[in-house]
């Protein structure tokens, strides 16, 4: 069973791209259904935690808007950040299932119980990886991780039935 989900933000939440508005600011795009799917998550009691290279205002935006548990920014040693965290929350890394894109995310995907990347990942962290999603980051492929790891618990019939049933 997966208690903690990891995101990586650039790559994987969204299509990876970096825009700056005429006045500096960076601007994201983040695909709206992925956020549906890290609030149902959520309705579980499952936790989320982002753990990201970058810092931005942007993603502490997003985060607090789909009430993300844990949000790390500007982090260089993604593994020894999330070994902190899980060890702060008791949980095992047994129960831990991470998304990431690139090489930054390799060692922090390699002690996770469940690495999945985006279709449009990295070639050389596949070997680290065990789903190779078929949504591109930004397009879906938190959702698609997601709806994986429910349908893999016995939790998708009672994910739909938070829509179908009044």
């Amino acid at each position: 069973m997966i208690d903690l989900l990891v995101l990586d933000v650039d790559g994987c939440m969204t299509d990876g791209k970096i825009t700056y508005s005429g006045s500096g600011e960076e601007l994201k795009s983040f695909d709206v259904h992925d956020g549906f799917a890290i609030v149902a998550w959520k309705r579980f009691g499952k936790r989320v935690a982002i753990i990201t290279g970058r810092t931005s205002e942007v993603v502490a935006i997003r985060a607090r808007e789909l009430g993300i548990d844990y949000l790390y920014q500007g982090v260089k040693r993604k593994e020894e950040r999330l070994e902190q965290l899980v060890e702060e929350l008791g949980i095992p890394l047994e129960r831990v299932a991470a998304i990431g894109d690139d090489l930054n995310d390799y060692r922090l995907l390699s002690k996770v119980a469940l690495a999945f990347m985006p279709q449009n990942g990295s070639p050389h962290i596949e070997e680290v990886v065990d789903v190779v999603l078929s949504r591109r980051g930004g397009d879906g492929a938190i959702r698609e991780m997601i709806e994986y790891l429910l349908e893999r618990e016995g939790l998708l019939e009672a994910y739909l039935n938070f829509w179908k049933v009044p």
